[in-house]
């Protein structure tokens, strides 16, 4: 069992079908709305990887301040642009006062049927007591966003 990060395969064929919508401006769609993306904390337990397809209870991680199916995420940067790579970014989450350990993450489209979209490894246990859980997403650039497509 292990964490693999990977940007999953699943939800590569899923963009091309048009099953992701990351734009509150997307005008080619009837609701100008962005689908509801979360995130949810793993144990070291869980086994995800590349080919994860959706959302999943099985490992996630239980304890004071956190509930099942994690954060809900706000996108900070709408798909955008820079030279060839496009990318979008989510602003940081927190889980306040928890006591959790989580070795990895799952973000994920709840709008589409939970499906996988991306998963985080943390290269080890990271542990709260009490305290705040938070994922540092990075700078929503071609360079660093955490969904880039060069």
């Amino acid at each position: 069992m292990a964490i693999s990060q990977a940007m999953c395969t699943s939800f590569k064929v899923e963009l091309l079908s048009g099953g992701h919508n990351f734009n509150t401006t997307n005008v080619a769609r009837s609701a100008n709305t962005a689908d509801v993306f979360k995130i949810a904390l793993y144990t070291s337990s869980a086994t995800l990887g590349d080919t994860t397809t959706a959302y999943s209870v099985s490992n996630e991680v239980s304890g004071t301040g956190y509930s099942a199916g994690g954060n809900t995420l706000t996108i900070s940067q709408v798909p955008t642009s820079s030279s060839t790579t496009a990318f979008i970014d989510f602003a940081d989450t927190t889980w306040s006062t928890a006591t959790i350990t989580a070795n990895g993450a799952l973000i994920y489209n709840s709008t589409n049927s939970d499906t996988a979209v991306a998963v985080l490894a943390f290269g080890g246990d990271k542990t709260s007591t009490a305290g705040d859980f938070t994922i540092i997403f990075p700078t929503a650039d071609a360079s660093n966003a955490i969904i880039r497509i060069a």
